[in-house]
């Protein structure tokens, strides 16, 4: 069910709002993306190049690539079955965005590669997607993945205590053999392509892999290159889950 939202208040604290919160709760990006764009030039406040760290004030225009950016967008939360081959950086050209074509302004929680599949979640809800990826709040996210040749007890139980990745080691997570090759993983963290690197530490390369679940959110019979949209209680009963 679409209904609209009520305006966003942030802004009326006296001492503003910082720009990238402002942008991330307008549903335009990330916070992290917010401070690429306003270090690229392409965010305004009153027709003057925004800065990070610029607060936005009652009353102020803020616009992005020339277009004013509203508070007051109904809220959007899409479940969406990747295809592989497709990107989920919205500064890269034919990405995920471009490839679903949803009316509105989204863009999606986290990344899968291009060569990954299956669940991740497109919003225009900054506070909903910081959530998710804050790595702290330890949200689990589980894959089936199929690697080049056959698993050894040696191979789980490493991968199950943390690997040595990316100057740090990972956080234990929770794994099942499914067959010879291919095996169930549940992690709490999102480090880059961190399965993948994760299995080469093992001298294991990734055949598929592909995201069944987020969180309670599942992927289920949802085909590939389709989505379903969360209703309006959907997502407030999302938003609570993830407050406590």
């Amino acid at each position: 069910m679409k209904n609209s939202s009520k305006p966003h208040n942030s802004t009326n604290n006296c001492d503003g709002v910082r720009i990238n919160k402002y942008l991330s709760e307008a549903g335009v990006c990330s916070r992290r993306e917010a401070d690429r764009l306003i270090e690229n030039g392409e965010v305004t406040i009153n027709g003057s190049p925004a800065e990070c760290g610029s607060k936005v004030m009652p009353h102020d225009i803020v616009e992005f690539k020339g277009k004013t950016v509203s508070h007051n967008e109904a809220p959007v939360l899409l479940v969406y079955n990747k295809p592989t081959g497709i990107v989920c950086s919205t500064a890269e050209k034919d990405n995920i965005v471009d490839y679903i074509g949803y009316p509105k302004r989204i863009y999606p929680v986290g990344r899968l590669d291009k060569n990954s599949e299956g669940l991740i979640l497109l919003t225009n809800q900054g506070d909903i997607s910081d959530a998710i990826l804050r790595s702290a709040n330890n949200h689990e996210k589980e894959y089936i993945v199929r690697v080049n040749r056959h698993l050894t007890s040696e191979f789980l139980n490493g991968m199950s205590v943390g690997v040595p990745i990316l100057d740090t080691v990972t956080k234990p997570c929770k794994i099942r053999k499914i067959n010879d090759k291919t095996f169930s993983i549940i992690i709490t963290q999102g480090l880059n392509r961190q399965i993948r690197r994760m299995c080469e530490y093992f001298d294991y390369r990734v055949v598929s892999l592909k995201r069944i679940r987020i969180m309670d959110i599942k992927l289920g019979n949802l085909k590939s290159g389709q989505y379903i949209e969360m209703g309006r209680k959907e997502i407030e009963s999302l938003r609570k889950r993830l407050e406590k």
